[in-house]
């Protein structure tokens, strides 16, 4: 039986939604992370900067296109001690800029991902997956990278059926390769 972790960046307070800004007590990411590990078992862990964003949107886009532009590694509070344990890893991010959150990067690349499979998904309001597959490519050296799902974050609240399902059939697809 395959050892399955989720692992997420999620951005709670203020968002952009539908063209406008609200504050969320749960953040769109974290919403999705939590419906693909209902529906597939396995691990979750939330991945947190060591300081925190402004509360403020437009100032935390300025903050994290000005990382993506000096392609920063942001600080991570926490690693997961190991994930070996793990063969298939689901990462979950917002898409900022046309990727992933710099946070993801410093995070994927402290760990040797060399045989795991990768199940990217991101919340966005347009722009879809971005550049955020390729540079997982990059990153994830040595794993099976596979199609990732993009969900609009204000519709993340309601694509909890769309998003299970899409788990599920992510992890039927693996057992059947093996």
């Amino acid at each position: 039986m395959k050892k399955i972790l989720t692992i997420y960046y999620s951005r709670k307070g203020q968002n952009y939604f539908n063209g406008t800004i609200r504050d969320l007590e749960k953040g769109n990411t974290e919403r999705v992370a939590e419906f693909i590990q209902e529906a597939v078992g396995g691990d979750i862990f939330e991945v947190e900067t060591v300081k925190a964003y402004p509360f403020d949107y437009t100032a935390c886009t300025k903050e994290a296109q000005e990382e993506k532009k000096k392609n920063v590694r942001v600080a991570v509070k926490y690693f997961m001690d190991d994930l070996e344990k793990y063969d298939t890893i689901f990462v979950g991010y917002p898409n900022w800029w046309g990727t992933m959150p710099m946070v993801m990067f410093t995070f994927l690349e402290h760990y040797d991902l060399t045989g795991k499979t990768i199940i990217p998904f991101c919340t966005n309001e347009g722009s879809g997956m971005g550049t955020s597959e390729r540079d997982l490519k990059t990153i994830c050296k040595g794993a099976d990278l596979k199609r990732g799902l993009a969900i609009h974050g204000s519709e993340s609240a309601r694509s909890e059926n769309t998003v299970k399902a899409w788990a599920k059939k992510q992890t039927d697809c693996l057992c059947e390769n093996n």
